[in-house]
This record gives structure tokens, C-alpha cells and sequence, in this order.
């Protein structure tokens, strides 16, 4: 019994052992490195995202509609003894809406480009076919030809 025992205990070492190193190699291969640059910048495009949103779109919008909808809101009702009510910001989540499929879409476009890049790179043109015998032989006979010529 004891001896099942240890072979599990060993078992379950190896597996860490195995999860630790597959993590150092992810982390090595500069994948760790690659995910940070993408957060970081994917951070700044989203705040440069929603900054023309809510700077520009969202009143571009407004005076196309006739309305600024980020100013909309439902006041809710007293509840339960609350001194101050509660309020649904739908303008504001209208926005996020708005920033969330501009994000969506430009992913979507950035992650087709780079599929297409990468279609193009594992694209490689086949190798030419080998000449037949046929062909060899012609090759031959051309090359003695030529010797021919050169030593007349």
C-alpha cells in the first residue's frame, strides 16, 4: 500500500515538474513578453478609443439625432429608506456600447490581416518537379554536344 502511495506522491511531482517547465518555456519564448507589449498597448488603444467616443462620436451623434445622449439617465425610485435615488446612466453605456464595437472591429480587422500574413508566409511555392528520364537524357546529350563544339 505504501508503496502505491509513493507512486502517486511521484506522480503528482512529475506533473508539477512537467506544468513548471512548460511555463518556463512559454515564458522564455518571449510569449510573456509579446501578451505584456499586447496589453499595454491594447490598454492605450482602448482609451484612445474611448476618449473619441465621448469626445467625438457620441456629439456627432447627438446632433444628428437631435439629442445628446450621454447625458441620458433613469432616475430610480426611493427604495428601501435611500436617501438618494438611484440612476441607470444609459448615455454612458450607450458609449461603452459604442467603444466595444469599435474595439470589436478593429481587433477583427487586425487579427484578419495578420491570418492573411500568415497565410501568405506558409504559402511557400512547391518545389519544381524533378525532370523525367526523359529530360535528363536530353541534358546529357546537350551538354556532350556542347563539349563537342568547344573542342572542334
Amino acid at each position: 500500500m505504501a508503496k502505491k502511495q509513493k507512486n502517486a506522491e511521484e506522480c503528482k511531482v512529475s506533473k508539477v515538474k512537467t506544468f513548471f517547465n512548460e511555463f518556463k518555456t512559454f515564458a522564455v519564448k518571449g510569449n510573456m513578453l509579446d501578451m505584456a507589449v499586447g496589453m499595454i498597448v491594447g490598454g492605450a488603444f482602448t482609451a484612445l478609443v474611448t476618449s473619441i467616443v465621448s469626445n467625438i462620436a457620441t456629439p456627432l451623434l447627438g446632433i444628428l439625432i437631435g439629442v445628446d445622449f450621454s447625458d441620458w439617465t433613469i432616475k430610480l425610485p426611493h427604495l428601501y429608506g435611500n436617501a438618494v435615488p438611484g440612476t441607470l446612466a444609459i448615455g454612458v453605456f450607450l458609449n461603452s456600447v459604442i467603444s466595444f464595437i469599435i474595439v470589436a472591429f478593429v481587433v477583427f480587422l487586425f487579427v484578419k490581416a495578420l491570418n492573411s500574413f500568415r497565410k501568405r508566409q506558409d504559402e511557400e511555392p512547391p518545389p519544381p518537379p524533378e525532370p523525367s528520364a526523359e529530360e535528363r537524357l536530353l541534358v546529357e546529350i546537350r551538354d556532350i554536344l556542347k563539349d563537342m563544339k568547344v573542342d572542334s
